[in-house]
């Protein structure tokens, strides 16, 4: 998708006068970087998008894209659930995490996906989003 899209944005005229022609912004994960046990596969893949950041960043430059990967800890999704056992499972996955003690919003992900695309000096990053969290080999 990244290639496609690269090659698409490439059709079109700059947006400024540095010849910015526009961003990518991946989703990876924080298991890319702190995989846990059992997560090999999903890791790994995570990893691979982590890993294609930079060089991508630095292959994109030449037609003016930037491209940057965001990976999340702990975020509020509709996977969990709704109901008492839920809330209790979302509150054991919120108990390690420094500050804030919670899980990670859409609208926090979203705020930063924003800020990525906007300032475009922020090239080639991979930027975490997880509330100082550091995952347990568990």
């Amino acid at each position: 998708m990244l290639r496609l899209g690269a090659a698409e944005i490439a059709k079109t005229e700059p947006l400024n006068e540095d010849g910015e022609r526009g961003s990518i912004l991946n989703t990876a994960s924080l298991a890319g970087i702190e995989g846990q046990i059992g997560q090999i596969a999903y890791s790994s893949s995570k990893g691979g998008v982590i890993g294609m950041t930079l060089p991508a960043a630095r292959d994109l430059a030449a037609i003016g894209v930037t491209v940057n990967t965001i990976a999340p800890g702990i975020l509020e999704t509709p996977i969990y659930g709704d109901g008492p056992g839920s809330e209790e499972f979302k509150q054991r996955l919120a108990a390690p995490v420094p500050f804030p003690k919670r899980l990670g919003s859409a609208e926090e992900f979203g705020k930063l996906a924003r800020t990525l695309v906007e300032v475009s000096y922020v090239n080639g990053e991979v930027v975490r989003i997880d509330g100082a969290l550091r995952m347990p080999p568990k």
